[in-house]
């Protein structure tokens, strides 16, 4: 399960996209939608919303498709748009509107933000689903299944008895955070960057 926000602020999107692709060809891979990805979609249509997507690492996802460094920065939002429609393969955009919203198994729940408390999971708004932070963060209660979730970048995994959230923003910092489980079992494994070689570690909760 890959908890969303795939692309923005990296530099290489495209990529990871590709990558992404690639895997599901291989074996049983769940991606969920990010307010990354949300954002990517919408900008493709909508000229308010591109003008935000490019403030928040957008900018560095467009140019890691093959569009012109100079073109894009002559181009107005209209024109950038455009650009988009030509640069980024129409298979990438299916690809990530096939994303899911939640996925719920066995005691677990994975979602990209979290959830309202006290919202029953069937009705909960994909805006929060996609977005939220508070009060979701801060819930001491249980949300029935252990909720794991990404969007909100702490330097730590933040394991707590009602959530587990394992965005330790590697775009910045580096590390990339993974949760192993299986039965009763979780672990943790980190993949961190340490001056251009890649040393993963493990470690069981």
């Amino acid at each position: 399960v890959l908890l969303g926000d795939l692309i923005d602020r990296g530099p290489d999107s495209a990529d990871v996209i590709a990558q992404a692709r690639a895997w599901t060809t291989r074996r049983t891979v769940r991606i969920l939608m990010g307010n990354h990805e949300e954002m990517f979609l919408d900008a493709l249509e909508k000229e308010d919303v591109l003008r935000h997507f490019l403030r928040f690492g957008g900018k560095e996802t467009l140019l890691s498709y093959p569009i012109d460094p100079e073109e894009y920065t002559r181009s107005d939002l209209a024109e950038t748009i455009a650009l988009m429609h030509r640069a980024i393969p129409a298979e990438d955009i299916a690809f990530i509107r096939g994303f899911e919203d939640r996925i719920a198994l066995g005691d677990y729940l994975f979602v990209h933000a979290g959830i309202r408390p006290g919202v029953p999971l069937e009705e909960q708004a994909l805006s929060d689903l996609r977005w939220i932070r508070e009060p979701f963060l801060s819930h001491p209660d249980s949300h029935g299944p252990l909720v794991v979730h990404g969007h909100t970048i702490a330097d730590d995994p933040q394991l707590r008895p009602n959530r587990i959230g394992i965005d330790t923003g590697a775009y910045r910092s580096g590390c990339l955070t993974a949760l192993g489980l299986e039965g009763e079992d979780r672990w943790l494994i980190e993949a961190r960057d340490e001056n251009g070689a890649i040393r993963v570690t493990q470690r069981s909760l």
